[in-house]
């Protein structure tokens, strides 16, 4: 479970809200240009390596090896996030004749060689998402992914037939069902509006709103993947926030707060909780990080070009709930 969106005003900004049952150990973590990428395959000979590449700062896994990113934006200003797909996202086993990426991969070899979504498109049209795992006790997790920059969104879904691409327009992504649902769902809820609603039920009836907010009457507000992505692209789309940093990144925070997930209140299947263990929102002009966590939520921020980027290992902030620069609470 997983909400991604995109904002734009005084700049550029991406973030999402990670909604899972437990932590995946996540901190803040900057890939400096020189830090040495060997993406995998299953042929040896077929190792490719990426010498000096874009530098990125996102939220990942905290292994000190390899960056297993959530989400991450480069220097360039392109974004991407990974999110929850299950029973529908399908890697294949190494294919000649394509290039052969594991899943746990894609984030990093888009990121560190792509500046736009248009780089990344042409790229990922070679592409063959591999089921191999990081490690014997890591699973590869079943995800679809949103790539972005302020001029476009794509959506990436690998199923049965193949590796899919859908052009973005809502700029927003959640879970199941696949994207293709989700665009045409938009179109059930084409009547609401932010506002001041009117009498179109009957000229011949004298009926007068209640409260303000009525327009959005409908506006689903269960926690299902379907509800939050009508839910995230109607805040989205009728939010106004000032031009200015603090202003648009605390409107980025509250718009992913109409969809985040309080502990309790969505069970799993197999008896846990879905919360939302974070939520972020980068901007992708300038590189900084702003994140807040389910216990701490006071707004905090890493800024990418605060650290040497010609470094070649990788740059860990402390665990997620304490790392970085304190913003405001």
């Amino acid at each position: 479970m997983c909400t991604c969106i995109t904002y734009q005003n005084s700049s550029f900004y991406f973030g999402r809200n990670l909604d899972l049952d437990v932590s995946f150990g996540q901190r803040v973590i900057v890939t400096p240009r020189n830090f040495p990428f060997y993406f995998r395959t299953k042929d040896e000979k077929e190792r490719q390596f990426a010498g000096k590449h874009y530098a990125m700062i996102g939220m990942a896994a905290g292994e000190d090896s390899y960056p297993l990113y959530a989400e991450a934006v480069n220097e360039k200003g392109l974004c991407m996030a990974g999110l929850n797909f299950p029973g529908n996202a399908v890697y294949k086993k190494h294919e000649s004749g394509k290039i052969n990426i594991a899943s746990y991969e894609l984030i990093s070899w888009i990121l560190s060689s792509c500046a736009s979504v248009r780089e990344a498109e042409e790229k990922l049209r070679h592409v063959n998402i591999t089921d191999e795992a990081f490690a014997a006790q890591m699973p590869p997790a079943p995800l679809h992914w949103m790539i972005s920059d302020r001029r476009e969104s794509l959506v990436i879904e690998p199923v049965s037939e193949g590796v899919r691409m859908f052009n973005n327009p809502a700029g927003v992504l959640t879970n199941n069902p696949p994207f293709e649902y989700h665009l045409q769902n938009l179109g059930h809820y084409l009547n609401l509006t932010a506002g001041f609603p009117e009498n179109r039920f009957s000229k011949d009836l004298d009926l007068a709103p209640c409260s303000a907010g009525i327009g959005g009457a409908g506006l689903p507000g269960d926690a299902s993947s379907a509800s939050r992505f009508i839910r995230a692209a109607f805040l989205k789309w009728n939010s106004v926030s000032a031009p200015e940093e603090k202003s648009d990144v605390a409107q980025v925070f509250h718009i992913l707060e109409g969809t985040a997930m309080v502990r309790g209140t969505v069970m799993t299947e197999d008896g846990g909780y879905d919360m939302t263990w974070y939520t972020c929102c980068v901007n992708a002009d300038t590189g900084v990080y702003y994140y807040r966590s389910y216990e701490d939520l006071e707004v905090r921020a890493v800024d990418m070009h605060s650290f040497d980027l010609e470094e070649d290992q990788l740059i860990l902030t402390h665990p997620a709930e304490r790392s970085g620069r304190l913003i405001w609470n």
